[in-house]
């Protein structure tokens, strides 16, 4: 099977591939000269990935994978959320966003959180979503060097105590919130 990533985020190309069959092709945006940043203006995750998904698959007429991710933090009412990968600034630095973070939390209690991805699969029969979770906590340092984002500040809450960052890519992958909804879409995929 051929599809776009909408991403050119290599990090996020990495996850997907991983999970994906390896007879897949993957093309992303730029194979298709569109090395733009591709538009994200909706006000949830679920318009931002549809947006990105639709948008591909009018350009390219290749079924169109797209996420949207963000970090729902409790005691910020779900903030970063939506507004997660440029919390901090237009410039989207994800040593920015952890310290902003940090300093919005610092002295409270309460440390709850969720990762959410939400993809969109677009296809000539429309554009299909698919959500996936991770419950989790935040430390009050960066702990770890591997992964991406909020990474090194996330402690899942089924995993050993250890950061994302601290998990190696597999480790992550196996309980991660962009794994989860990969894995829906592809059970979708697997019915029909």
């Amino acid at each position: 099977m051929n599809i776009v990533l909408a991403t050119q985020n290599p990090h996020k190309v990495a996850e997907i591939r991983a999970v994906l069959p390896a007879t897949w092709k993957v093309w992303l945006p730029s194979d298709f000269g569109l090395t733009a940043e591709l538009r994200e203006d909706g006000r949830t995750l679920e318009a931002n990935a549809e947006q990105k998904a639709h948008f591909l698959w009018e350009h390219t007429g290749m079924p169109s994978l797209a996420d949207d991710s963000g970090l729902e933090v409790e005691a910020l009412a779900g903030a970063p959320g939506v507004d997660s990968a440029h919390y901090a600034g237009p410039e989207r630095s994800d040593s920015a966003n952890r310290s902003k973070l940090l300093g919005a939390l610092h002295g409270v209690e309460n440390r709850r959180a969720r990762f959410k991805t939400v993809l969109a699969w677009a296809t000539d029969d429309g554009v299909a979503l698919f959500e996936g979770t991770v419950e989790g906590q935040l430390g009050t340092c960066e702990r770890g060097t591997q992964g991406f984002g909020y990474d090194a500040l996330f402690i899942p809450l089924e995993g050993d105590g250890r950061s994302f960052a601290e998990m190696s890519a597999e480790e992550k992958s196996a309980i991660s919130h962009r794994s989860r909804a990969v894995a829906a879409w592809r059970a979708r995929l697997e019915k029909s």
